[in-house]
């Protein structure tokens, strides 16, 4: 019994490395998000409004006219989309076409998915591992060693909770605009579909 809770402890501290590893690479990629979320936000706020407009008084009899009016040099997802909906002959494209929508969308929520379910579990895991040698080394008397294992446990917990705090916030305002931009391609292919039901 003795040997195979070894091997366990043996396994569990070989962990270690590759959990603050991996926790140091989540931290980096949660900074790297936050610039990518604000770059879009930038690029939404500057788009939103005027789709939003020209889509109020959008119509079946105006509808082809809508690319001339949208923005030429734009990199959002929802205007390169917008355009290639437009330029679809057939219902069936147009709805692959918000079908590949869905997925660049839920492509991009992937990031921030991984973040906000790894994060808690990495850290989780760093805060374990070293409570194993921490409690040793209070059986020892070795203060010195128990309070770096608790500095280590805690840094770590710290480290994967900020890094799932960023990839939730950024997946909950992402999905609200991803729907909002679905849900005006939507309203665009319909009424392309009707204005081809009608010849």
């Amino acid at each position: 019994m003795n040997y195979i809770s070894d091997i366990l402890y043996w396994i569990s501290t070989g962990l270690l490395v590759p959990v603050i590893v991996l926790l140091i690479f989540f931290f980096c990629r949660a900074l790297l998000v936050i610039g990518g979320f604000f770059g879009q936000y930038l690029a939404i706020r500057r788009t939103g409004n005027l789709i939003s407009k020209e889509l109020d008084g959008l119509n079946k009899t105006n509808v082809s006219s809508l690319s001339e009016r949208l923005p030429k040099k734009n990199p959002s997802l929802v205007v390169s989309y917008m355009k290639r909906l437009l330029t679809a002959d057939s219902a069936a494209l147009r709805q692959r076409l918000l079908s590949d929508f869905e997925i660049e969308a839920d492509k991009d929520l992937s990031t921030s998915k991984t973040l906000c379910k790894m994060g808690p579990m990495l850290g989780l895991m760093g805060t374990l591992i070293p409570m194993g040698p921490a409690l040793v080394g209070l059986s020892t008397g070795d203060i010195a060693s128990m309070a770096y294992n608790m500095q280590v446990a805690f840094a770590t917990t710290v480290v994967g909770l900020f890094s799932a705090a960023i990839g939730f916030i950024t997946q909950q305002v992402k999905q609200r605009w991803y729907l909002q931009d679905m849900t005006n391609l939507e309203f665009v292919a319909a009424l392309l579909d009707e204005k081809q039901n009608e010849k």
